[in-house]
């Protein structure tokens, strides 16, 4: 026992900041931070104001780090089992989960007191709240404990542009809920398709996800229902008017080829489709997002 304790605390020992840049997810971290920044600029009809853009991007983004890394430490038995995550630092004995459970108290405080100091306190709150509801409420409970965990727990993910949003005009308004439920539609196909690619692995792992439980053609049905759902809700932007025809064609030519992929891995598979329907779907967000800040600006 002596032996395997100092040999953790000599492979903890030589983590390197490459490692602890990896817990915080800066892929999902920067698709976040994207929307949060639609948010802010949708916010306003001219520029976000220097101060607020800087703080609350950090103050988001580190909060958001800090849920990913907590996100590592509660997952680290997971991860090790499972063929895409078993090389996550916390799984594999570079950090240990006491060294990464203090970089995310350091990540949370610092964004906390950040947006607290120079945004305001509706979204230090909102942004803690996106924290406890992604790290705790969904890693720690909805993920073990039914198929519909990312359904439900999608809400955390989805909160960046409305914390952009009051970032800029601290309050909630009726636009920024609406892009929480433009990614908040988005989130079950995404990670569904997912889902079917790795299903051996979470099978694996005893995570219930909607293949392992209810089998593959009817996750693959949900996909396509959901998309159908997702086109809908990216068309009420421009049917309120709160976006223009920039957006109307960019939106309908990304939620085209959604369909297309959606329809296509329901009906006519191909052994990489499930991934590319999940590589597309992250571009198709991405994409989405631009789209509506060219169309505010433009």
């Amino acid at each position: 026992m002596a032996k395997q304790a100092l040999l953790s605390k000599n492979i903890s020992q030589s983590a390197s900041w490459r490692d602890y840049y990896e817990l915080t997810k800066p892929r999902v971290v920067m698709l976040l931070l994207l929307t949060a920044l639609v948010g802010m600029c949708l916010a306003t009809p001219t520029w976000v104001e220097p101060t607020i853009l800087v703080a609350g991007m950090l103050g988001i983004g580190m909060l958001s780090s800090a849920a990913a890394v907590i996100n590592h430490v509660v997952d680290h038995k997971i991860d090790s089992v499972m063929a895409r995550t078993f090389n996550r630092p916390v799984a594999r004995g570079k950090v240990s989960p006491q060294r990464a459970l203090i970089f995310a108290f350091v990540l949370a405080t610092l964004g906390f007191v950040l947006l607290v100091a120079y945004v305001n306190m509706l979204t230090a709150w909102l942004t803690l709240a996106s924290l406890v509801g992604y790290a705790f409420i969904y890693t720690m409970y909805l993920k073990r404990a039914t198929p519909q965990n990312i359904v439900i727990g999608g809400l955390a993910g989805a909160a960046p542009p409305l914390l952009g949003w009051t970032a800029v005009t601290g309050e909630i308004h009726a636009y920024g809920l609406l892009l929480v439920l433009i990614i908040f539609t988005w989130t079950p196909p995404h990670f569904w398709a997912l889902a079917i690619h790795r299903e051996k692995d979470y099978a694996k792992a005893e995570i219930p996800m909607l293949p392992n439980t209810h089998g593959i053609e009817f996750t693959k049905t949900c996909i396509l229902l959901y998309t159908v759902l997702l086109c809908l809700v990216c068309a009420l932007p421009y049917l309120i008017g709160m976006t223009g025809m920039i957006y109307l064609i960019g939106s309908t030519v990304l939620n085209a080829w959604f369909m297309y992929m959606a329809w296509k891995l329901k009906f006519k598979p191909q052994p990489s489709t499930a991934m590319d329907t999940f590589k597309f779907s992250i571009l198709h967000l991405m994409l989405l997002f631009v789209v509506l800040l060219l169309d505010h600006y433009v």
